[in-house]
């Protein structure tokens, strides 16, 4: 068998967010696809439980009557980061615009909140999106543990990390940086308590009551 003289490793291709729409515009990728660009390279995210579901539609219903008009509140839509990555989040909390956004994705300057919420995905949220988002300076990220319900909270981004990092456990309150926006000041969101283990036996597909 021939060895190849190279690093493979070497030879591959990173994408950038006009390569990975032109992938989507030819039908490269689909509509039905779950991707997302992270770093140049296109990453399938995992499959939606009900769990997941019920904590993003939750958070979004939350956040929809605290903030009103004051913010709009997408639900797995795509934020452009960079050149190199346009990840989707659970969810983005934006500062309003007239337009919502029609002619352009959001950029980090957009952003008050990013949210993900994970099931297999904790390890790269927490070690991959979380220092992608802190290097392009989104003031706050909630990491939530589906099955857990525990919040892993960032602030304060100071080049690829963020200099103040809370775990907020299913019984406590989750809230925003008191000295970040004015939009999300006040917030109280105790999570345990609004949605409860679910019955014994019925899964982590199905552990709502």
């Amino acid at each position: 068998m021939a060895t190849l003289p190279f690093d493979m490793k070497a030879s591959r291709h990173k994408l950038t967010v006009a390569d990975y729409r032109r992938m989507g515009e030819t039908g490269i990728l689909g509509p039905d696809d779950r991707v997302e660009l992270i770093a140049g390279e296109i990453i399938d995210m995992s499959p939606i439980g009900s769990l997941h579901a019920a904590v993003v539609d939750l958070l979004a219903s939350l956040f929809h009557r605290h903030c009103g008009p004051r913010a709009i509140v997408r639900v797995q839509s795509p934020i452009l980061l960079d050149e190199a990555s346009q990840p989707q989040p659970d969810l983005a909390i934006l500062r309003p615009r007239a337009d919502f956004y029609r002619d352009a994705l959001p950029g980090p300057a957009d952003v008050l909140l990013l949210v993900e919420v994970a099931d297999s995905s904790l390890p790269f949220d927490l070690g991959v999106k979380v220092p992608l988002y802190a290097a392009a300076t989104i003031p706050e990220t909630w990491v939530i543990d589906a099955a857990t319900l525990t919040s892993h909270c960032f602030r304060r981004s100071g080049g690829d990390r963020y200099t103040a990092a809370t775990i907020i456990a299913a019984t406590e309150a989750l809230s925003c940086d008191p000295a970040g926006d004015a939009t999300l000041a006040g917030l109280s969101i105790p999570l345990g308590a609004l949605l409860p283990p679910g019955r014994p036996g019925r899964g982590r597909e199905g552990s709502l009551p």
